[in-house]
């Protein structure tokens, strides 16, 4: 039986003492690889096209292209690849655009390693991981937000991130998928809205289906960008 296949993550950072220290967690990871790195938005794009990494950890602030805008720019080009943003900013500026051009992540640089690596793995399974001291308070902010793209609708029933949309969420559907865009694993959503963990996966999958969302990830940033959530 064939060994499952190792996460292949590319590291995007202008300085290479930061690199070097991602390069070797990284590949001290049995289920992981460094499979290129970045000095710039620009050069991650262009790897990110050669190699179709699993998973990027993105610096915000590079010359020749900043994080959030290539991260942006990676999303049309390879909706599948998870981007997690690796800054030293906790701004409010920087996650909310960080959520808004799709990135499924937000860890500062003085994370502990076993954080990150974990991160890397929460992302590939499709997780929403928004661990800094702002992060809930500008993931409700991106929730609430009046800006950016208004939902449409086609003929065919299709939003205008790509998700069928044919039925509504319920109430408890959109408290669920309120606490999914806050990074929650089904464990944590039942403690938060006292129901069963059985009864949550079963909203999950009911949410997914609704939306369309191959996975949580999906779904969460649709609901960002469209306020599906209260």
């Amino acid at each position: 039986m064939s060994e499952p296949a190792a996460i292949r993550v590319i590291v995007a950072d202008d300085q290479q003492l930061v690199r070097h220290g991602l390069r070797y967690i990284i590949n001290a990871q049995d289920d992981m690889e460094l499979a290129g790195e970045a000095e710039s938005g620009a050069e991650a794009l262009q790897l990110a096209a050669q190699i179709r990494p699993d998973v990027i950890l993105m610096d915000v602030r590079m010359p020749g292209g900043n994080g959030i805008e290539a991260t942006r720019t990676l999303m049309q080009l390879q909706p599948d690849c998870k981007v997690v943003i690796l800054t030293t900013f906790d701004q409010e500026d920087y996650v909310y655009e960080g959520i808004r051009a799709g990135a499924v992540g937000y860890l500062l640089k003085d994370a502990a390693p076993d954080e990150l690596v974990q991160a890397v793995r929460a992302a590939y399974r499709g997780e929403a991981i928004y661990r800094t001291a702002v992060a809930a308070k500008v993931i409700g902010r991106a929730i609430r937000s009046k800006s950016g793209d208004e939902l449409e609708i086609d003929a065919a029933g299709r939003g205008s991130a790509g998700a069928a949309i044919f039925e509504p969420l319920t109430d408890r559907e959109s408290e669920v998928l309120q606490q999914m865009a806050y990074g929650l694993r089904n464990e944590e959503i039942a403690s938060a809205l006292y129901i069963g963990e059985s009864t949550v996966k079963t909203h999950v999958h009911r949410i997914l289906q609704k939306l369309g969302a191959e996975d949580r990830t999906q779904a969460v940033v649709f609901a960002i960008r469209n306020r599906l959530v209260k």
